[in-house]
C-alpha cells in the first residue's frame, strides 16, 4: 500500500494540480465532455446472481426481516452456511460477449460508456493488485473492464468507470447482528472488511467515522483503476459526501488531472449533491433533472427500469419514448444522459433492456443533429408542462402535448423539438413569434427555411406575432420530433 500512497504523492508534488480546492478550481470540462449527450452506465456483478430486489442485495439481505432476508433463507438456506461471498462462485458470466455489447450501445446512439468498476458489495470487476476478490480471479475469472474497454475504443466509445466503494465501510454491517457468515475478525483484503455498523444518518458526519486506513485503501483502488485502465471519466456514488474523504477526494481529483495531464488528456469526474467544491468537477442528478437551464455543465443518471439499477427477475421498464423525453429536457438544459441498463449473471442483456436501447438508437439515427455537439438556445423549453427539479423524479411517467417544446442550437440552426405531436399535423412555436423590435426579447431573426427531421423537403410556415406556425408531416409517434429551422 505504501508504494501506492507514495507514487500518488509523487504525481502530484510534480504535477500542476495540487490537493485543495483552491487549486483544482483550475479544472474546466473538456470539449469532447461538452459534445457528448448520451451515455450508457452498466451495473452487473455479483449482485445479478440473486437478481431479487435491487443492486443492494448485499446489504438487505443481512436486515434482518427484510424481504431479501426472508427470500435468501427460503431460496438459499441460513445466512452462516451461504453468505454473500458464495454467490461469487455462481457468477460464472458464461455468455458475457464484449463485442456483442459494444455493438449494442454504438446501436443505441451513445457516445460513451461507464461499467460499474467496483459497486457497494466491494467484489471488483477488473483485474486488481490491491485485493484478490475481483472478477479476473474468481467468478467469471475475466478481467471485465478491461475487455470491456477494449471492444469500445475499436468502436469509438468513450471509456468511463465509475466507483461506488465508499459504501462499502457500512453495507455489510448488519450481517454481526445475527449468526451470518460475516464474523469478527475482519481486516483488510477480507471481502467483507470493514463491515462497520450502519450509519442512522447518512450525513456527512456519520459516525462511525471512516479511518484512514479504510480511506487509504479507497484512494489506492481508485488510482490503481486510472492507472490501469485510463478512463475519461470516473464517477462517484453518494457516500463520498462524509466529511472524512474530503482530504482523499481532493487527492484523487488532483492525480486524476495531473496524470490525464501527463498521458496528453483531458477527464471528467462526476459527483453528486455537494461532495465536490463547485467548479472542481462536473455535478451528476441521480434519476432526476433540473427544471431549467443552466449556465454550467451537469449529467443526469438513470436506468431503464424503475425500481432496480441491476437485473432483477420483476424489473418494472420504462417506454422507450418516456427515456427520449428526458434526454431532449435534459440536452435542452446543458445536461447529458447517462442511461443504465443491468446485464443478467450469465452475460446477457435482457430483451426488455436491449429493446428501449435500440428504439433510443432509431430516434437518434434520425434526430441526432439536435442532440450530438449540440448547444442550449437563450430559451431551453416552452408549453404547459413542467420538470420537477431534483433528484429521484423518475418513477412516474411525464405527459406532453403539442404545446411542449424543448430547443437546443447546432450547425447553424435552431432545433425546436415537439415533445409529442401525435394525431397532430400543425403547431404553433411562440418562442419564435414575429418581432421588429430588437430590444424585445421575442425572436428577431428572419427565418430561411423549416425542416421536419426524417422527412423529406421544406415544410409550409409562417410566422406571425403569435409563433412560428408549421404545417407538419404529421405523425403517429409518441416520440418527440424535431423541426429543423434555419435563418435566412
Amino acid at each position: 500500500m505504501k508504494k501506492y500512497l507514495d507514487e500518488i504523492n509523487a504525481v502530484i508534488d510534480r504535477g500542476r494540480y495540487k490537493d485543495t480546492w483552491a487549486s483544482l478550481q483550475q479544472y474546466d470540462a473538456p470539449g469532447w465532455y461538452r459534445d457528448v449527450k448520451f451515455g450508457i452506465f452498466i451495473h452487473w456483478g455479483v449482485y445479478s446472481v440473486p437478481a431479487f430486489g435491487s443492486e443492494w442485495y448485499s446489504r438487505n439481505m443481512y436486515i434482518q426481516g427484510s424481504r431479501e432476508y426472508e427470500h435468501h433463507i427460503k431460496t438459499y438456506g441460513a445466512h452462516k452456511d451461504h453468505g454473500y461471498k458464495d454467490f461469487i462462485p455462481m457468477f460464472r458470466a458464461e455468455k458475457f460477449d464484449p463485442a456483442a455489447w459494444a455493438e449494442l450501445f454504438k446501436a443505441s446512439g451513445a457516445q460513451y460508456v461507464m461499467p460499474v468498476a467496483e459497486h457497494h458489495d466491494g467484489f471488483q470487476m477488473y483485474e486488481s493488485e490491491l485485493s484478490e476478490w475481483n472478477a479476473k480471479n474468481m467468478g467469471p475469472m475475466r478481467d471485465v473492464l478491461g475487455e470491456l474497454f477494449s471492444e469500445f475504443k475499436k468502436r469509438g466509445l468513450i471509456c468511463c468507470a465509475s466507483n461506488h466503494r465508499a459504501e462499502h465501510w457500512f453495507f455489510m454491517g448488519n450481517g454481526k447482528d445475527f449468526d451470518s457468515d460475516i464474523k469478527e475478525p475482519l481486516k483488510r483484503g477480507d471481502f467483507y472488511w470493514p463491515a462497520m455498523p450502519e450509519p442512522q444518518h447518512f450525513d456527512k458526519f456519520s459516525e462511525p467515522v471512516p479511518t484512514d486506513e479504510y480511506l487509504e485503501d479507497w484512494l489506492c483502488r481508485l488510482c490503481e483503476i486510472v492507472d490501469k485502465y485510463r478512463p475519461k471519466m470516473i464517477y462517484f456514488d453518494w457516500w463520498i459526501i462524509h466529511s472524512a474523504f474530503g482530504p482523499y477526494l481532493r487527492k484523487f481529483a488532483a492525480y486524476y488531472y495531473d496524470r490525464a495531464e501527463e498521458w496528453g488528456e483531458r477527464v471528467v469526474i462526476n459527483y453528486k449533491h455537494d461532495a465536490f467544491q463547485f467548479g472542481t468537477a462536473v455535478p451528476d442528478v441521480e434519476r432526476g433533472q433540473f427544471a431549467e437551464a443552466k449556465p454550467y455543465l451537469w449529467q443526469s443518471d438513470t436506468s431503464v427500469a424503475k425500481n432496480s439499477w441491476c437485473y432483477t427477475e420483476n424489473n418494472d421498464y420504462k417506454k422507450p419514448e418516456q427515456i427520449i423525453y428526458d434526454l431532449v429536457d435534459i440536452v435542452s438544459k446543458n445536461g447529458r444522459l447517462l442511461l443504465n441498463v443491468g446485464p443478467k449473471s450469465d452475460g446477457t442483456i435482457p430483451a426488455e433492456d436491449e429493446q428501449i436501447l435500440r428504439e433510443i438508437g432509431k430516434w437518434l439515427k434520425i434526430n441526432g443533429e439536435a442532440i450530438y455537439g449540440s448547444r442550449v438556445w437563450r430559451k431551453s423549453e416552452e408549453g404547459p408542462t413542467r420538470i420537477a427539479e431534483g433528484q429521484f423524479n423518475d418513477a412516474t411517467d411525464k405527459v406532453f402535448t403539442h404545446e411542449d417544446f424543448r430547443f437546443t442550437v447546432g450547425n447553424g440552426c435552431i432545433y425546436a423539438i415537439c415533445m409529442n405531436m401525435s394525431g397532430c399535423d400543425h403547431i404553433c412555436i411562440r418562442s419564435l413569434a414575429e418581432s421588429r423590435d430588437a430590444a424585445k426579447p421575442d425572436f428577431y431573426g428572419i427565418i430561411g427555411s423549416v425542416e421536419q427531421l426524417g422527412c423529406d423537403g421544406s415544410l409550409e410556415w409562417k410566422q406571425d406575432s403569435e409563433g412560428l406556425r408549421i404545417k407538419t408531416k404529421g405523425t403517429d409517434s409518441a416520440k418527440p420530433v424535431v423541426f429543423k429551422i434555419c435563418l435566412a
